[in-house]
């Protein structure tokens, strides 16, 4: 199945992603209802389109970009405000397919172990909690680990969510060595023939070099018991953030090695073109997007659904 035609495309989960790009699709469109009085595109017009785009926090250079090919041997003629969404959401959705590869576990390495970070106030530990559901829901046998041993309040977020997805979950008090724990959960996680070991860490800013030293130390840990592990390490980012998020990309990247990101609160931002600005600039696959507060409403990222709710395209 290619990712156009993914789960994201059933109507009920479009339905979702529309109202939780809402803030961003009506900022963007609100401007193109606005430009498009006049039914010319001209050098005017376009400027004005590249301008709602940096306001969406694309970014200078890549609203440009795509304000020129929505542009694009139409110059000077007449045009409808749908026929402009039309034209973004399909340039939004060509720069995006690239990042839109699912999630996946691998069978073959058991326990699959996932490291997640994430600055705090990403809602990267609720995160963590609504994909151990998903993958428990899809029968495998999910195990976690609470690495986050700065705030009681974490390990106590994660025990919820672990009762609530029906998922064991390894955790010492508060203050404990959170490589410690990482350890303790892979040696429980192979004895236990748990095929995904989801790995919570504490949030942290990207300029505290000696917190990003104790991620790249969990990372080492994990690697005694073996030797791939983590097989996959996700960013969790807040589309709150906007273009900040791009230096949080650069930072973590350089402590680990990212293979993929999740981005939450896009209901909550008029900046949800952030997102396509990632894509872009890092390659990096875009596993899963946050629309809402339910398990639900954590979706695979879906490129063409994401798209057309952001140009506003039914």
């Amino acid at each position: 199945m290619s990712n156009d035609e993914g789960p994201a495309s059933r109507p009920g989960m479009f339905a979702r992603l529309k109202a939780g790009l809402a803030r961003t699709a009506s900022a963007l469109t609100g401007s193109l209802t606005a430009l498009f009085t006049k039914k010319r595109l001209d050098a005017e017009t376009v400027q004005a389109l590249e301008d709602a785009l940096i306001r969406a926090d694309l970014g200078s250079k890549l609203a440009h970009t795509l304000a020129a090919e929505v542009a694009k041997d139409r110059y000077d003629t007449e045009i409808s405000e749908a026929e402009v969404r039309g034209l973004l959401a399909a340039a939004v959705a060509k720069l995006l397919k690239p990042a839109a590869k699912p999630f996946a576990v691998d069978a073959a390495k058991k326990p699959f172990v996932v490291l997640v970070a994430g600055v705090n106030g990403t809602g990267k530990t609720t995160t963590i909690g609504k994909l151990a559901a998903k993958l428990h829901d899809e029968g495998r046998r999910v195990m976690l680990a609470a690495c986050d041993t700065f705030r009681a309040a974490a390990i106590e977020q994660l025990t919820i969510w672990g009762a609530r997805a029906q998922v064991e979950i390894v955790a010492k008090g508060p203050g404990a060595d959170a490589a410690g724990v990482a350890f303790d959960a892979l040696e429980q996680a192979k004895v236990k023939k748990a095929d995904v070991l989801l790995i919570d860490t504490a949030g942290r800013l990207q300029n505290k070099a000696g917190l990003m030293a104790e991620l790249q130390k969990i990372a080492r840990v994990v690697k005694k018991l073996d030797p791939e592990a983590p097989h996959a390490t996700l960013l969790v980012l807040d589309a709150t953030t906007g273009q900040n998020a791009i230096s949080q990309v650069e930072a973590f990247q350089a402590a680990v090695p990212l293979t993929g990101l999740i981005m939450t609160k896009l209901d909550g931002t008029a900046k949800g073109g952030i997102l396509v600005a990632l894509a872009d600039r890092f390659a990096l696959p875009i596993h899963f997007i946050g629309v809402g507060e339910s398990i639900g409403d954590l979706q695979p990222f879906d490129s063409s659904a994401f798209a057309r709710a952001l140009a506003g395209v039914d």
